[in-house]
This record gives structure tokens, sequence and C-alpha cells, in this order.
């Protein structure tokens, strides 16, 4: 089967951004674009793993209303709240109404803090399990990788929760940890040029 589809200009895209207008967008905009911003590293890992189980045009569609919901994924705000934000956040339609999910985002961002104490950044945490592209397999080919594996058991290890292989993997695919769209994908060469742009400016910066 065919991986690609046409986007507006008649150029290839991922398959799967082909499933709504939303997706389109969020793929050549969004997805495999390289992240260094803690929060919104923060927020990525949240909604993947509210993701989990579900389709991501689902998490999509309720985006804002994420973010409304869990101030704009501010992890110090989100690690002081208490039960009564969980059972708050339990009566809100336009989130995933999860307990297990609402109470591992205020875990994981008491954990957030502990790890930037620990280790400067989320970002520089995150991007040290950059994996040689030599070790992936052909894009979305698929759903969990050794970085993934090795990631997700850091991550437990130091009391994250909901942050599986596949999870991590698909967060390695949005934030950009890894360049995964197709090789005929007219947004791949995009993503790869931002990401040996920011490459560039690390060495600069040494």
């Amino acid at each position: 089967m065919n991986d690609t589809v046409n986007g507006l200009d008649g150029k290839p895209r991922c398959r799967w951004c082909g499933a709504a207008p939303e997706s389109l967008d969020y793929h050549d905009s969004e997805w495999g674009f390289p992240v260094k911003d803690d929060q919104r590293l923060f927020e990525k890992i949240c909604l993947e793993s509210f993701q989990s189980g579900l389709s991501w045009r689902t998490i999509l569609a309720k985006r804002e209303s994420f973010r409304i919901a869990f101030h704009h994924f501010d992890f110090n705000k989100i690690a002081c709240f208490t039960e009564h934000d969980v059972e708050r956040l339990l009566l809100d339609a336009g989130i995933v109404r999860h307990r297990g999910k609402i109470e591992a985002t205020i875990n994981n961002a008491q954990r957030v803090q502990e790890l930037i104490k620990q280790e400067g950044s989320l970002a520089a945490f995150i991007w040290s399990y950059e994996p040689d592209a030599k070790q992936l397999a052909e894009p979305q080919a698929a759903s969990t990788s050794e970085a993934s594996i090795a990631l997700a058991k850091e991550l437990k290890k130091r009391g994250w929760k909901f942050v599986g292989p596949i999870t991590i993997y698909g967060f390695m695919q949005a934030m950009g940890l890894i360049n995964d769209h197709v090789k005929d994908c007219a947004i791949r060469a995009k993503v790869e040029s931002v990401r040996n742009s920011s490459d560039d400016q690390k060495t600069d910066r040494a």
C-alpha cells in the first residue's frame, strides 16, 4: 500500500495525516519538528499519554480544552493540583476523562520538577536519548525502538506514569527526537533542515 497521500498542493504527505484537515495542518507545521522548550515537551508527553488507546484525531480535537484545563501544561502549576482538581477535571467533557491519566499528569508534573533540579532541564534530559539515525528502522515501520524502550525505562525508574515504550516512541516522533516522516513526504526535508540548523546552533555555542 502507498505510504503517502497528496496534500492540497498535490505533494505527498505521510498517509496518516489524510484522516482529517486538522491532521494535515498538524503534520505540516508541528509533527516531527524539534522541540527544545520544557513546557512544550511536557505538553507533548502528556498528550501522548492521554492518547493511549484512542485516536490522535480525538486528542487534536480536544487539545485546546486540554490546554485550558491544565494551565497550558505549566508543570509548576499542575504539580500543585489536589484531589479537588482531579474531581474537577473528571467533570470536564472537553478532555479525556480518565482518572488514571489525569493523576499521572499531576504526578509527572512533580517528577519534571525533580528532573530539572537533577538534569538542568527536561529538554537536556530528553535530547540525550536522541538515537543515531543508523539505529532506526524505516520511517513509521516500528512502534518502539531501543531509544524509546530505554527512555521509558528511565522515566518509570524516576517515578513517571503512563510512559510505556509505545507512548514514548509516539512522543519521540511528535517532538522531533527522530524524523519519522516517510521518505517521500514533502515535509521530511523541511524537518531535517530544522534539525540540522538546531545541531549547528548547538555546535556554535559549544
